[in-house]
């Protein structure tokens, strides 16, 4: 499967998912049950044209899987189905690592402080 970038949203949506807040503590069990797209939406903050594209990427590398809830469910509760995304067995393995070394990476780049194009060093004194 496919690498998947680690942009800062990308680390929201995971840390959502594995049942994180963005600091790595534990919120809750969230990893076998999953989470519907709007209760996604509203723990990121992500507006929908930037978090449905992510869980989408996430899911073609194998991280993320969806599916629906049951037909029963919605119908008892008057609304439609809902899909749902979870972490899948690859991204259980894989995004917890994934996760810390972009920390340790955006760590590294604080220490030695922003990259300047075209300065000797690239780096800000």
């Amino acid at each position: 499967m496919s690498d998947v970038k680690m942009t800062p949203h990308t680390q929201t949506v995971l840390h959502a998912l594995l049942g994180r807040d963005d600091n790595g503590e534990r919120r809750s069990v969230v990893l076998t049950e999953g989470l519907y797209g709007l209760e996604l939406s509203r723990l990121t903050r992500l507006p929908n044209g930037t978090l449905f594209p992510i869980l989408e990427r996430l899911r073609q590398a194998g991280w993320v899987e969806r599916y629906w809830e049951q037909d029963e469910i919605a119908e008892d509760e008057g609304r439609p189905r809902r899909r749902f995304y979870r972490v899948s067995s690859e991204g259980a393995a894989r995004a917890p690592l994934a996760l810390a070394e972009a920390t340790a990476a955006a760590a590294a780049r604080t220490r030695t402080g922003p990259v300047r194009p075209g300065v000797a060093g690239g780096t800000v004194e």
